[in-house]
């Protein structure tokens, strides 16, 4: 049985997919409006938007994605080791 630590984790590995798989999605010619692409935009535009803010693209390049994905590492750390101070 998956512990709240366990779930947490995986939600935030989760996410890092995500984002991983928008970065694949931008090499490839793809249906905006299909659902699963829809949902992956929804899910990941509010990490990755202020991020891409903050940092323009930088001779086409975009680094927003790699400053989220670091970003959601390290509170996936701070949020685990807080839980496991908590709970166990």
């Amino acid at each position: 049985m998956l512990t709240i630590i366990q779930i947490v984790d995986l939600i935030f590995r989760v996410l890092v997919w995500l984002i991983i798989f928008r970065c694949i999605l931008s090499f490839v010619r793809h249906d905006p409006y299909q659902p699963l692409i829809r949902f992956i935009y929804d899910v990941t535009e509010p990490i990755m938007g202020p991020f891409r803010r903050l940092i323009p693209a930088a001779g086409g390049i975009d680094f927003s994605p790699i400053i989220a994905i670091l970003a959601v590492e390290l509170v996936r750390g701070l949020v685990v080791s807080l839980l496991y101070t908590l709970l166990l």
